[in-house]
């Protein structure tokens, strides 16, 4: 029992460490809590639709650049719910990467901030309903590119 105990007040000190240090970071001015939350485009990641979902993103009409994009996406995705997805791009300044799936519910499925000097490569997992295209949009010197493949979806990821 007192083995339990030590366990329990351990558990309460770490948390109450972390919560204290917050604290005085937020009290000398070194930290606030929206520093925290990424910024989220709620009109781009609520799209219905894939010209919604440019729109939300700034992206009415990217040009296609299949040879300064690199989409690595399975033919053939057995499961829907875990579908891998990697991004890369060869393109100079490179600032967004974003992923849309066209028959999502929602189409917009991931989008990344990249900071200047960052290498252009991310790589997540995103949930199909059903076979559809997968979209890269990369905005780079504040112009927007994108590339598409589609994936076979045998078992969808999506259901209610």
């Amino acid at each position: 029992m007192s083995n339990e105990i030590d366990l329990s007040r351990r558990k309460v000190l770490k948390a109450s460490g972390g919560v204290g240090l917050l604290a005085l970071l937020g009290g000398i001015g070194l930290f606030r809590p929206s520093d925290a939350l990424a910024e989220w485009n709620k009109a781009a990641f609520s799209s219905k639709a894939m010209d919604e979902a440019l729109a939300g993103l700034g992206a009415t009409t990217p040009e296609a650049n299949a040879a300064g994009i690199q989409l690595t996406v399975p033919e053939i995705a057995e499961n829907g719910s875990v579908v891998p997805v990697t991004v890369s791009s060869s393109l100079a300044n490179v600032e967004q990467i974003s992923i849309l799936v066209d028959k999502n519910p929602n189409v917009l499925a991931a989008s990344f901030t990249l900071p200047q000097g960052t290498e252009a490569f991310v790589t997540t997992r995103v949930k199909m309903g059903q076979t559809a295209n997968v979209v890269a949009i990369v905005k780079a010197d504040g112009k927007f590119y994108r590339t598409a493949k589609e994936v076979k979806v045998t078992a969808g990821g999506c259901g209610g």
